[in-house]
C-alpha cells in the first residue's frame, strides 16, 4: 500500500499533510482514552508488539510492487483484534516511520499520503467491528464469517484510500485506471491469507483462555473483566 513515488507531487501533497495530521490526532485521541482505561505501561508494551509486528510485515515478507502501490500482507485485523484500535494505530504509524527512515527514504515524502491509507482504515475497520461483531462475543470467539467480512472491510479500505491517491495525483487517464485496477485485483487477493492468519492467532489465544485482563492483550479479546 505504499504508493509510489510521484503519484501525487507538487501542491496536492499538502492535502496528505492535513490527512496524515488528521488521523494522528484521531490516534492520539485513541490513544489517550485508552492509557485512562488500561494505563500507559499497557498501551506502550501493545503498542511496541504492533509496531514490531507491523515492521516486520513491510520489511521482512515478501512485497511485491504492483501498479501504483506496493502489496502487502499488512495483518491489520490482528494486531487490532489482539491488541485494540489504540495500539493497532500506534504500531501502523510507528512501524511506516520506522520504516521509512532507516530503510526505505525514498517513502518518506509519501508518508502523509501511506499513514492516511493505514489509519483511516483502520478507522474503519473498527467501526465496522462494532456493527459485525456483537459486544457479548469475545474477540476469540468471533466465526471465520465474521473475521471475513472484517478482512473484506481492512483490504477494501486500504485499496479504496490507494486509488483515491492515484486519482488525485495522476488523474482519470487509461493507464492510471489501469494501474489502480492491477493493484486492486493483486490486494484483494491477501483477502484470502489474512482471515486464516487472524484465526490461528485466535485459536492460539483460546489455549490460554482466561477471564482476567492481561497487560499485553486488549480487553474485548477475552471480554475479560477487572
Amino acid at each position: 500500500m505504499h504508493i509510489e513515488a510521484g503519484v501525487v507531487n507538487g501542491a496536492k501533497m499538502v492535502l496528505s499533510y492535513a490527512t496524515g495530521a488528521g488521523v494522528i490526532g484521531m490516534g492520539a485521541k485513541l490513544a489517550w482514552d485508552n492509557i485512562k482505561d488500561n494505563g500507559a505501561i499497557s498501551l506502550a508494551l501493545k503498542s511496541l508488539i504492533a509496531t514490531i509486528i507491523v515492521f516486520c510485515c513491510f520489511e521482512v515478507l515478501p512485497h511485491y510492487p504492483i501498479g501504483v502501490s506496493e502489496v502487502h500482507l499488512i495483518l491489520g485485523t490482528t494486531i487490532f483484534l489482539i491488541f485494540g484500535i489504540a495500539p493497532a494505530m500506534i504500531g501502523l504509524a510507528l512501524g511506516l516511520l520506522i520504516q521509512g527512515i532507516f530503510f526505505a527514504q525514498f517513502d518518506l515524502p509519501q508518508y502523509g499520503i501511506n499513514v492516511t491509507t493505514l489509519l483511516a482504515s483502520m478507522l474503519i475497520l473498527y467501526g465496522a467491528s462494532r456493527k459485525i461483531i456483537p459486544q457479548n462475543i469475545a474477540y476469540k470467539d468471533i466465526s471465520y464469517s465474521q473475521m471475513l467480512k472484517m478482512s473484506i472491510v481492512w483490504e477494501g479500505a486500504v485499496v479504496s484510500w490507494v486509488a483515491f491517491w492515484a486519482l488525485y495525483g495522476q488523474g482519470f487517464g487509461a493507464e492510471n485506471l489501469h494501474n489502480i485496477v492491477t493493484f486492486g485485483s493483486a490486494y484483494m487477493l491477501v483477502i484470502i491469507i489474512e482471515p486464516l492468519v487472524d484465526l490461528a492467532v485466535l485459536s492460539a489465544v483460546k489455549a490460554f483462555n482466561s477471564d482476567k485482563c492481561n497487560i499485553l492483550f486488549d480487553k474485548r479479546l477475552n471480554n475479560c473483566k477487572i
